[in-house]
């Protein structure tokens, strides 16, 4: 259910510091560190020798000692260390998984290394765009990836588990648009001339019927990336001028972590009031409040799934565009089935 050869975001790049931090990515425990010079390094987090997690060590210089038996591992995963050998075994090193740090996030990849192209890490740009300012977290999950995945791509939901912020009985009843083109699935989704719920009422600032947007962009394995926005009705934002409007994107990369355990790191952007630090804060603690209704949801759903193994998932019209998010997972998984050297180590 994992694709192997595909950047996974492991940690906020402020998380990852001069000390060890311990991830799951895809069932894979990882230990992530700063070497001195700042650059991330992200090993196996076992030691070769007893199979401790090496992020119960220590870290000196640049290496990871571990904090059993004291033997010590290079950013490379070579062991430089073995106490009382004169000789270190040539076998003795650990796995050293690709890095790049990129839109405030540390990525690592888990297949060939050969194929790890950083060229191939989803564009969420708006996090660190001089034009754009927000902020966002991690939130631990208790759930399949795919559902947080099948949930962002159907934002009819809000209208349910989220009416009291941002939904209303206007997402439910627009109608929307699904496709999937260069390897990508798009769901989008005009509401005209609607009453604005009370979270974007308050961001536009204006009285009055807006036209209102969403355009959720699937990048496969387990990327969302979604335009939103409201504007007053009528200036035009449907025909592309959304001058008079407020824009923003919710950014959401889900890592695996187990099967039934995910990563959800998140964030809002805006393009308005970029330098109000105070409403980037209000806004972060908003959106955080609004995703932990979808948590309660997404973790109740997984405990029912849970209790009935074998009952499938009943897609309806909404659902069109999380179907086609889970067939392009679905396809790269296949592709690595069908050529295992694809996602060798």
């Amino acid at each position: 259910m994992f694709v192997r050869n595909a950047w996974y975001a492991a940690a906020w790049d402020h998380e990852v510091k001069r000390g060890l931090l311990s991830r799951t990515v895809c069932n894979e425990p990882i230990v992530l560190y700063r070497r001195q010079d700042g650059r991330a390094v992200a090993l196996a987090d076992a030691c070769w020798h007893r199979l401790v997690p090496l992020s119960l060590g220590r870290l000196e210089g640049d290496e990871v000692e571990c904090g059993y038996h004291g033997l010590r591992f290079a950013p490379d995963g070579r062991c430089t260390h073995m106490p009382s050998q004169h000789s270190l075994h040539p076998g003795a090193c650990v796995r050293a998984y690709p890095v790049v740090e990129r839109h405030r996030f540390v990525w690592v990849w888990l297949g060939n290394p050969a194929a790890a192209d950083p060229a191939l890490v989803p564009d969420m740009h708006w996090n660190d765009d001089p034009a754009w300012a927000g902020d966002g977290e991690l939130m631990k999950l208790a759930c399949d990836y795919r559902l947080v995945v099948d949930n962002l791509m159907d934002l009819t939901h809000e209208t349910f588990v989220h009416g009291g912020s941002i939904g209303n009985r206007a997402v439910a009843e627009a109608p929307f648009d699904s496709d999937d083109e260069e390897g990508t699935a798009t769901v989008t989704r005009w509401m005209i001339d609607v009453e604005p719920p009370p979270f974007w009422r308050a961001q536009l600032g204006k009285p009055g019927r807006v036209d209102r947007w969403q355009i959720i962009r699937f990048i496969p394995p387990c990327t969302v990336v979604i335009d939103v926005g409201v504007a007053p009705h009528g200036t035009g934002a449907p025909q592309g001028d959304r001058s008079q409007g407020v824009n923003g994107y919710v950014l959401n990369t889900i890592t695996p972590e187990t099967e039934r355990t995910c990563l959800y790191f998140w964030s809002f952007c805006r393009n308005y009031r970029l330098h109000e630090q105070r409403l980037t804060t209000e806004l972060r603690q908003g959106v955080k409040g609004i995703f932990s209704e979808d948590e309660k949801v997404l973790e109740a759903q997984q405990r029912a799934i849970d209790r009935l193994p074998g009952r499938p998932l009943v897609n309806l019209n909404i659902d069109a565009g999380g179907v086609r998010a889970r067939r392009l997972i679905e396809r790269m998984i296949a592709r690595e089935r069908a050529s295992p050297q694809l996602a060798a180590e």
